[in-house]
């Protein structure tokens, strides 16, 4: 059974408040920074590590242990890791999956992911679901909490911050069957493999543009209905991208968004975004389909949301999903236009397929409009 080298060299976690938690360091001995937030999923770390949303944050792995199944090469959700560090409780170094190519070490050394494990991650999720979501920095290379205050001092607020073109694709690339009876234009604010993946599947030729393209150039495909990704974040500073929108909008083509998709569509109707106090991570979370009356139990990665009370204000914009814990709003439809998103993750790697429906959904829209 592969086994790694177990490192006993100290590692420290300065929180934005000055609480500090020490550890040991795992992976790229270093430095890395960004905000804390954490993951309830007790599997598809890997999945985890690699999605694009993650950008700029330091992820709190929940489960006791993290690495029991190693990494698979096909396992991930785009070409690199994309959390900037990683913290855990325990870290398994063994791991009993046969299928497996690289033990959970391995992995995060050949990605320079910097982490720190031997943390009482309990407490430190408890510590956040009182504060709320701040930024952090952890090290296995300064030990000094006071140089450590002056470099975290510099890290930017997630607020405000604009991430998705450094992880959108640079350039036009194609998913799918050229001969396929639908075409999807699809902006990639930093689109996970599996949407890609449950669009193609269920017959349609994508078309995936980055995250600035505009409205003209994606009509150049001449696509029969938009895709708008997942991505990092804060929604608010993406002008480019709503303005896009209200141009698939004034189109009439048939349009579906997932997690910053949805925050931007809501945007492009006149619906503002707020900061969540600690955002919606795991795979857990209850959703009432309120067209159905079913309930659902999805997978998430948000820490902002829009705002429900100007969505109930709203002439133009419906509610079709909301969040049993907190009474969010996890889904809309735009009125007299073939348009809807959901705050969730429907393509679910990792997570249930309570929501796979939805991909049903969007091609019945577009062959009914088509």
């Amino acid at each position: 059974m592969p086994q790694t080298t177990r490192s006993s060299q100290p590692a420290m976690l300065l929180l934005e408040d000055g609480t500090v938690f020490h550890g040991k360091a795992f992976g790229k001995v270093g430095t890395a920074s960004g905000e804390l937030c954490f993951n309830t999923g007790m599997t598809g770390y890997q999945e985890v590590f690699t999605d694009p949303s993650y950008k700029g944050q330091v992820l709190i792995m929940n489960n006791c242990y993290v690495g029991n199944y190693g990494t698979k090469n096909e396992d991930v959700e785009s070409s690199s890791v994309k959390i900037s560090g990683l913290i855990c409780k325990n870290i398994a170094h063994n791991f009993s999956r046969k299928m497996a190519d690289t033990s959970l070490a391995q992995f995060l050394e050949e990605n320079n992911l910097v982490a720190i494990h031997e943390v009482d991650t309990r407490a430190l999720v408890s510590h956040i679901r009182s504060k709320g979501a701040m930024n952090c920095i952890i090290s296995s290379e300064i030990l000094d909490e006071t140089e450590l205050k002056a470099q975290l001092a510099k890290v930017p607020s997630m607020e405000g911050l604009a991430l998705c073109a450094e992880v959108s694709t640079k350039e036009p690339y194609f998913v799918g069957d050229p001969n396929a009876e639908i075409r999807i234009a699809v902006i990639d604010n930093g689109v996970k493999r599996n949407m890609l993946k449950c669009l193609s599947e269920k017959g349609a030729y994508l078309k995936v543009h980055p995250t600035q393209t505009t409205f003209a150039e994606c009509e150049t495909f001449k696509p029969h209905a938009y895709f708008i990704s997942n991505g990092p974040g804060d929604p608010a500073p993406l002008t480019y991208a709503v303005d896009t929108i209200k141009q698939v909008l004034a189109a009439d083509r048939p349009l579906f968004g997932i997690c910053l998709g949805h925050q931007l569509l809501a945007m492009a109707n006149g619906i503002p975004t707020y900061k969540m106090h600690h955002g919606h991570r795991g795979l857990n979370h209850p959703v009432k389909n309120l067209l159905t009356g079913k309930c659902e139990i999805t997978t998430q990665n948000h820490g902002f949301a829009i705002d429900a009370k100007a969505v109930a204000a709203s002439e133009n914009v419906e509610v079709t999903h909301v969040n049993l814990n907190d009474n969010s709003v996890e889904g809309i439809r735009i009125k007299n236009k073939p348009a809807f998103s959901v705050q969730y993750h429907p393509e679910s790697t990792p997570g249930p397929h309570d929501s796979r429906y939805l991909f049903d959904d969007f091609f019945t829209m577009i062959k009914s409009n088509m």
